[in-house]
Formats: C-alpha cells, structure tokens, sequence
C-alpha cells in the first residue's frame, strides 16, 4: 500500500508540475514575448481605418463584388473566408461539379474584365484556395483586373498599376513560391488613396 501511496503521490505532483509549467509559465513566457517582439503579428495582422476601425487582417481575405475593388479568389471556407471553416471544397480532379465550378468562374472573370471568350485566365482567378482564407491573388489576375477597376473609378491604369506594385509581396525567404498582391489591403488603400466618387473614401465593403 505505501509503495502505491507513493507512486500516487509522484505522479500528482509530476501532473501539477507539467500543468503549471505547459498550462501556465510556458503559454505566459510566450504570450509576453509574441506582444514585446511581434505585437502586430501576435494579435492576428489587423488592419484598420483611420479611425482605429478593425477592417480586417492581412492573413484573411474578403469577398469584394463592385467593379471597383480587385476580386479575391474564390474561397470554399464556409460562406466565404469564414476562419472557423477553414479548408477547400476536397473536390477532386476527376469531379464533375468542380469541372463547371472553374468552367463557370472562367467565364464569369472574362465576361466582367472585358476579356475575349478565349483569353487564358490564370489559375488562382478560377480556383480556391486550400485553406479558403488567402488574401493574395497572382501579379497576372492582378494586372487583367486593374484595367476594370480604373475606369470605375475614373484613374489612369497606370496609377492603378503602381498601388499594384506597392501590395505585391515578394516570395518567402526572396525564393519559395511566386509574388502575390494582397486584395484586401490593395482595395483599402484603393478607397483611401482614390475614392470613386465624393463621399465613397472609406472601408472596401466586404459583400
């Protein structure tokens, strides 16, 4: 019985010192590091308006439908880059309903970029995303789409081309993957920089 008694005894005390130390010191030590050293980073990349309005995060991308914004990829999470549903279709290759799903955004992008019926349209412009939350969009969806958005608001493309330049991330680490352009920033500083029309600055709407 002692000897049961005293195994009981180590592993309660081996138990509330792994409990203190993963549930307590460890998640404090790293929480106060993450907020000291990369504060932005740690509490999600939030972006907000000039007024100190959350409009959203880097990391997460937004559904925009006027003419005026530069569309995100489609997203299979939830209703639409709803982070709690994160994930793709699991749609395969071999599946009928994903083959008119890209057939259909195909022509949905040429017919709303004034593209010809047989005009390549890049991948990402057609296709979700893995995780359903990507903000990015490829340097070529980018550019096919700047020619819409400066005419709804009255700019020059090439003024719509360098807000391009200037939301293109570079690959990670200058070499893993290809540039991307951040749509939810980009369409931010759209309306901040260049509003449409006289009382439209603002927040990109997200609907």
């Amino acid at each position: 019985m002692k000897a049961i008694l005293s195994e009981a005894r180590a592993a309660l005390a081996a138990t509330l010192v792994l409990g203190l130390v993963c549930c307590g010191i460890y998640p404090a030590v790293v929480t106060f590091l993450g907020q000291a050293m990369f504060r932005d980073r740690a509490d999600g990349s939030l972006i907000r308006d000039p007024s100190g309005r959350i409009v959203g995060s880097r990391l997460i991308g937004q559904a925009f439908t006027a003419d005026k914004y530069f569309q995100s990829r489609t997203s299979a999470a939830g209703n639409g880059y709803d982070g709690l549903s994160s994930g793709g279709s699991n749609l395969g290759p071999t599946s009928k309903k994903l083959r008119d799903s890209v057939a259909s955004n195909v022509a949905d992008y040429r017919a709303h970029n004034g593209l010809a019926t047989n005009a390549t349209v890049p991948a990402d412009a057609a296709t979700a995303s893995g995780s359903g939350l990507d903000p990015h969009i490829s340097v070529e969806n980018a550019r096919l789409q700047s020619a819409r958005v400066a005419a709804a608001r009255g700019l020059s493309a090439e003024v719509v081309r360098a807000l391009v330049t200037h939301h293109t991330a570079p690959p990670v680490l200058g070499f893993l993957g290809d540039p991307g352009v951040n749509v939810v920033t980009l369409n931010l500083a759209l309306d901040q920089e260049h509003p449409s029309a006289p009382g439209q600055a603002g927040v990109p709407a997200s609907h």
